[in-house]
């Protein structure tokens, strides 16, 4: 082995071994965050505020390194994948040590450690949340591509059940003051952040080990309205015929009508579309969870609120007020109603998934 490529290993080592020092102190320092809430340990709780400093500075550490080994070594292929990755999990780490200091402060502020059912459920998903941590930090310190992708599938697991926790909480019973419900939602938050960024971390493994970027996220869109006979179905059809690899799409109605308008069936065929699988379906047959995964539900007709008085935790709403045909409306009228609705979808997706959005 020649000098410069000893010096490349030596200088390569010595990131890792920065990284690997700075992912310990994360996983620590949200150990030790929650453990101060379930015990109402102050000091605890202040010694990893304080700590926080130390995972600064070898932040700034770090990132040094890695821009010195770029300008010193100019990588190319694996190297600079595995620079790239550093230099992203280095915010990530950071970012972990941040979460931890909020939910130790928010421990102070309670008056009482979380008991009953709150404190079985930071027990559980504190708990799943740190083993995806630990996960995530080793298949990144040796780059194994295959336990980065059997982790990230905790992810969405976790996401669910903070969901059934949110609920829970804005259920919760008047012995709970206020201030502590706060403080344990913004604790449960923090928490779902680190696995956002342990999901993270095993993304950045998978990069820099096989070089396979993250796929584009693929966003569900529930459209309502009040028959599911014409609009929604309509706008269900424009997003799947325009933008098939970006969503996943469904249609619902909250008085569903006995069957589809027969002039959408007629209108998609005109189009080539083949409209055998046409049905109307109810709002009240979706499923919870299927209601939980929606990033967007549009209403076409009315305001949301008329459907769905709570809205899940992460689902963004909107409503689309667009005129329906008339019973004697004739195919020109239905394009022009068609060609708003595809407006409206463009605008969606492309707000999702970018001007590349397909």
């Amino acid at each position: 082995m020649s000098y410069l490529e000893q010096r490349l290993e030596k200088d390569l080592n010595s990131i890792r071994d920065q990284i690997a020092k700075q992912a310990n102190l994360a996983q620590k320092s949200i150990e030790n965050a929650v453990l101060s809430v379930q015990t109402g340990n102050h000091r605890l709780a202040h010694e990893t505020v304080l700590n926080d400093h130390q995972m600064n500075r070898n932040m700034r550490t770090i990132d040094r390194l890695c821009h010195s080994f770029i300008a010193v070594h100019l990588p190319s292929a694996g190297h600079l994948r595995l620079l790239s990755s550093a230099i992203r999990v280095n915010i990530e780490l950071e970012r972990i040590g941040d979460y931890a200091v909020t939910v130790a402060r928010e421990g102070v502020q309670m008056a009482h450690p979380p008991s009953g059912r709150m404190a079985r459920e930071l027990e559980r998903l504190s708990g799943e949340t740190l083993l995806m941590l630990r996960q995530s930090i080793t298949a990144f310190n040796t780059l194994n591509a295959e336990m980065a992708k059997s982790t990230m599938a905790i992810a969405n697991q976790l996401e669910s059940s903070l969901d059934g926790v949110y609920e829970e909480m804005m259920s919760a019973d008047q012995r709970e003051t206020v201030k502590d419900t706060l403080a344990m939602f913004v604790i449960f938050t923090q928490v779902k952040r680190v696995a956002d960024q342990a999901k993270n971390l095993c993304e950045e493994t998978v990069f820099a080990a096989t070089g396979d970027q993250k796929a584009p996220k693929v966003y569900k869109v529930l459209f309502v309205d009040e028959e599911n006979n014409l609009l929604s179905q309509m706008a269900e059809a424009a997003a799947r015929i325009n933008f098939p690899e970006s969503g996943a799409y469904q249609s619902a109605g909250r008085n569903p009508a006995p069957k589809v308008d027969p002039r959408l069936a007629s209108f998609l065929e005109q189009r080539g579309r083949q409209p055998n699988h046409l049905a109307t379906r109810g709002i009240d047959e979706l499923s919870h969870q299927q209601l939980q995964e929606q990033t967007v539900i549009v209403s076409l007709q009315g305001k949301i609120a008329d459907y769905f008085p709570t809205l899940p935790f992460h689902t963004a709403a909107l409503e689309w007020e667009i005129p329906a045909p008339g019973e004697d409306a004739e195919n020109g009228e239905m394009e022009a109603v068609y060609r708003e609705i595809v407006l409206h979808v463009k605008e969606l997706m492309e707000l999702l998934r970018g001007e590349g959005a397909s």
